[in-house]
């Protein structure tokens, strides 16, 4: 699975702990259903720093698309909204 962090690049995150990413997804969107702007920039900027420390970054010739986007860290409560879906930003796992 490829995500693209805006602004960052895409990172193939098919060998990072899904629990874990899933974990960090869910408090990202549990923070934007609250409201709280300095809790969705706090675990926007988790989320961020797991991927970057866990996945592998995609080669800067790879033309393929990304299956998830994440926002840019500095993103407004509406643009991350506007990028969520039913289960966040990462399809649950089931």
């Amino acid at each position: 699975m490829i995500v693209r962090i805006m602004g960052e690049g895409q990172f193939d995150v098919a060998e990072v702990e899904q629990a874990a990413l899933q974990n960090y997804d869910d408090r990202v969107e549990a923070a934007v259903d609250s409201g709280d702007e300095q809790a969705v920039t706090d675990t926007l900027h988790a989320l961020r720093t797991f991927i970057l420390e866990h996945a592998k970054p995609v080669p800067d010739d790879y033309l393929g698309p990304s299956d998830i986007v994440i926002p840019f860290p500095d993103a407004t409560l509406e643009q991350i909204r506007e990028l969520l879906t039913g289960e966040g930003f990462i399809p649950n796992i089931v």
